[in-house]
């Protein structure tokens, strides 16, 4: 998605039951570094899309009991190793 200047990537998790972690827990280093390589496909395939600075969000999403809790973390991790 674009958000102003920024090209973000977004992980969307959803956890019914938090047994094994939240939703924002479950993105782990190692899923980090699938998306990240994701995002580094998709740049190299879009080179205009390059130009823009990126950014990597988590949405996590929970049942509650109005509804749907929505947990989102802008800049939640880096593309450094």
């Amino acid at each position: 998605m674009q958000d102003t200047d920024n090209l973000v990537f977004v992980e969307v998790r959803y956890r019914r039951q938090s047994r094994y972690g939240s939703g924002l827990e479950s993105v782990d280093r190692h899923k980090q570094d699938r998306i990240v390589h994701c995002a580094m496909y998709y740049l190299q395939r879009h080179p205009q899309a390059a130009r823009s600075a990126a950014r990597f969000d988590v949405v996590a999403l929970r049942p509650a009991p109005d509804g749907l809790r929505i947990d989102w973390v802008r800049n939640a991790f880096d593309a450094s190793p």
